[in-house]
């Protein structure tokens, strides 16, 4: 038996011979597995980088910025960049200069249609002298909350060579519009942003073509007739919203906002911080959409960019309780003539439809019905009202109005305009900064404190730090590049603007209401209000209203309010 077992047994040579060709095997196999995973990826990018040096592969990845950076922010400028900023004026360059942050990345040639289908649009018009260093972060702020369209009717330093240089060449067409693509904050969703802007110069022809308007002709708009400044800016911009409807109508938009380039939206109850997705939960009955505006409140004397650099404002009327509101009044206006420095009724948009008009530069209306209007309860617009000292001289430069108090009131609505207007125009240098310091500049940290803790004071980030982005990334420098290292003419350039608008004659002087009077006078054919509508029916403009104040009873009320507090 023992031998039988040990014969069935195998040696350990034999063994040890048996399992020698399965483990050389192995070795081989192993061997050349290591052998290809290190070959291949060798040749990947060896093929690749033959594909790259022969342009064969066009990487957009290699295409963050005009300069054809890996990463913007990361190089500095070229040398052609920095001359034709040079060239573009040096104003600019300081405010809307590019910074190496690398937030907010801008894709120069990436053409991705995403944004073209999405609904509702919503199209913008103003009216303003202001320069680039506040129009650019006004477009393109409103661009990333979801506004497709703009309409800037321009004069002054709006329509200045270099300015409106700019504005033309922020592209209108669908097929030429500006694309960017912008990293939202703690996400890694890219938004698509197409411009389309708008210029209208206001011109001979402009003018003679309002002077035959349809509101031109009603009696809704002509107790602000003929008068200067502040009376004529309203005429200007109502009728200008009118042409702007057309327009936006002409654009397939949804909706329409007037708002000034020192107002911006703020879409607050939306998830994403959008005001297409604001406007898209509105139900289709209503007509109007009235945001109650806040205004700023700074806290320095020496603001140089209010956008970037305000963060404070004092909240509405109309979202404030009551008893809030009028049991800090006092406090909130600190001796000022109202709760606001300017107006408090608000700015709106209105659905394009039929019959649509402006009622001032507040407010819509229809000829055909009472629209049906709704206001919103945390959405708002930002109104950035004096925030830097130079804007009390620069108002009153653009109005020649005499500084007495009767003479001001014919120029400007509001008490505080008419007070702020007599103090530039009287008092010295030194002067005027002690009255803005104590009128406008909010210094005292504690009463601040106290009204933030109220509710009546409120501090909103969001715009500031989307427009800090946009700078850093250096949009606002490229769009000025973009229009430096066009190869126009001055002859070139204004042919573009005539056939693109109208003729530019006199776009820098003051086209006033008074003179489209006298072009009507001499109309043979002025327009015809339609027999069937009753003009007498629809309600007068709207004007900048102050919020409400204090009367008798409200003060009784802040007594009773004031000593329970305490």
């Amino acid at each position: 038996m023992a031998g039988l077992y040990s014969s069935s047994r195998p040696t350990s040579s034999s063994s040890s011979s048996l399992s020698s060709p399965s483990s050389s095997s192995f070795q081989t196999f192993a061997s050349r597995l290591l052998l290809l995973l290190t070959v291949l990826p060798l040749t990947l990018a060896a093929f690749a980088f033959v594909l790259q040096w022969r342009g064969g592969l066009n990487d957009p990845v290699t295409r963050w910025s005009p300069d054809h950076h890996e990463f913007p922010g990361m190089v500095e400028m070229g040398g052609v960049q920095r001359q034709a900023l040079r060239s573009s004026g040096s104003d600019c360059v300081d405010i809307l200069g590019r910074s190496h942050s690398p937030a907010f990345p801008y894709y120069n040639d990436w053409k991705f249609d995403y944004a073209s289908d999405l609904r509702p649009k919503i199209s913008i018009q103003t009216s303003t002298s202001a320069g680039l260093e506040q129009t650019l972060p006004w477009i393109f702020y409103h661009k990333v909350i979801g506004v497709s369209n703009f309409f800037l009717f321009v004069e002054g330093k709006a329509a200045s060579p270099k300015v409106s240089k700019v504005l033309e060449t922020i592209p209108v067409s669908s097929s030429s519009m500006l694309h960017l693509y912008i990293l939202l904050v703690n996400k890694t969703q890219l938004m698509s942003i197409s411009l389309g802007v708008k210029v209208i110069y206001r011109t001979k022809e402009l003018e003679e073509q309002q002077a035959k308007s349809r509101i031109w002709n009603e009696t809704w708009l002509s107790s602000f007739f003929y008068k200067p400044c502040n009376y004529e800016l309203f005429v200007k911009q109502s009728l200008n919203m009118e042409m702007a409807i057309v327009m936006a109508r002409e654009a397939g938009m949804d909706w329409i906002f007037h708002l000034d380039t020192d107002e911006l939206i703020y879409p607050a109850g939306t998830h994403e911080y959008s005001l297409r997705q604001l406007l898209s939960d509105v139900p289709g009955n209503v007509d109007m959409v009235i945001f109650p505006n806040y205004e700023s409140s700074v806290e320095r004397d020496d603001i140089k960019e209010p956008f970037s650099e305000v963060s404070m404002f004092k909240k509405n009327y109309d979202h404030l309780p009551k008893d809030v509101y009028f049991g800090n009044y006092k406090e909130a206006t600190r001796g000022n003539p109202n709760y606001f420095l300017t107006y408090g009724n608000g700015k709106s948009a209105a659905r394009i439809q039929d019959h649509l008009r402006p009622n001032g530069a507040h407010r819509w209306h229809n000829y055909m019905k009472t629209p049906n209007e709704i206001k919103l309860d945390e959405a708002a617009v930002l109104h950035y009202t004096y925030p830097k000292f130079s804007d009390l001289t620069s108002r009153r430069d653009r109005c020649g109005c005499k500084p007495t108090k009767d003479d001001v009131k014919r120029c400007f609505m509001l008490e505080f305009d008419r007070a702020a207007f007599i103090i530039a125009s009287t008092a010295t240098e030194e002067e005027m900064l002690n009255w803005y310091r104590e009128r406008i500049v909010w210094t005292d940290k504690e009463l601040n404190l106290k009204l933030l803790r109220k509710g009546i004071l409120t501090r909103i980030y969001a715009p500031m730090v989307i427009i800090q982005g946009l700078r850093e990334s250096g949009v606002f420098s490229s769009v000025i590049v973009s229009a430096a290292q066009t190869n126009l003419t001055k002859d070139q350039f204004l042919s573009s603007v005539e056939s693109g608008n109208s003729p530019r004659e006199s776009t820098s002087g003051a086209i006033n209401s008074r003179k489209i009077g006298k072009l009507l006078d001499s109309q043979a054919t002025a327009r015809r209000v339609l027999e069937f509508i009753d003009d007498a029916s629809h309600p007068l403009a709207i004007p900048p209203l102050s919020p409400p104040g204090l009367d008798e009873d409200d003060f009784q009320i802040d007594v009773q309010l004031s000593s329970k507090s305490q």
